[in-house]
């Protein structure tokens, strides 16, 4: 069983280093795939010295275009038997890794998300919190699910799913997208408590709260004009 680990990236010169050593201490087979969505601080020079390890694979947009860009360019050059989305910023723990694919592995479900209202989570503002939990009440009732954390970071699916996808959005809308898509596929989605510890604008974060708009508009748009 090959890992594909699609990293995003885009401006994190802070972090970057640090996840990857995160990721490659998980004790499974593995590939990284990093795409730098045109970073200006110096993530891409870091990124194409890790290239350097075996295993990780570089890839860099000649201009930036959003997250939602990064994860298709990422799930294009994937290999792997299962696909993981890894943000770059240290919020989510690669350790929880195991425990995302077990259901998989187990034959229980094509498609896991790690939910951080499930979890332990520390530093998630009251807004941010507040924000997530409405996005996802949203999404419930648009799309007929019962999930607690549409907005998490950690999507896990088997290669499977991902020929499938073929996915548009290009920044914050890739989120909602990937999961109307899976649910009107037929895919169930099991969730998985993770852990999070989360970080502030100072510190680099840079979803706000006007982008809730476009992740709500975006589950209207595949809810009824998909």
């Amino acid at each position: 069983m090959l890992l594909s680990v699609v990293v995003p990236v885009y401006n994190e010169v802070a972090t970057i280093r640090e996840l990857l050593s995160q990721v490659r201490a998980v004790p499974i087979e593995k590939e990284i795939i990093c795409i730098d969505d045109c970073s200006s601080d110096g993530s891409a020079d870091i990124l194409l010295e890790e290239a350097k390890v075996a295993g990780t694979i570089f890839l860099r947009h000649p201009r930036n275009i959003g997250k939602g860009a990064a994860v298709r360019t990422g799930l294009k050059e994937a290999r792997g038997d299962i696909i993981v989305i890894q943000d770059a910023d240290l919020e989510y723990d690669p350790a929880d890794y195991p425990k995302l694919l077990a259901p998989i592995l187990n034959g229980d479900a094509k498609v896991v998300y790690g939910s951080r209202f499930r979890g332990n989570r520390l530093h998630m503002g009251w807004s941010y919190d507040l924000g997530n939990r409405m996005i996802t009440l949203i999404a419930n009732l648009l799309l007929g699910a019962k999930l607690t954390d549409v907005e998490t970071c950690y999507k896990v699916f088997t290669s499977e799913v991902a020929k499938r996808l073929d996915l548009e959005s290009t920044r914050w809308g890739f989120d909602p997208e990937i999961t109307a898509k899976i649910l009107r596929m037929g895919y169930n989605i099991k969730e998985i408590p993770i852990s999070y510890r989360g970080r502030q604008t100072t510190e680099g974060k840079k979803i706000r709260w006007r982008d809730g708009f476009s992740v709500v508009s975006t589950l209207i748009r595949f809810r009824f004009f998909p």
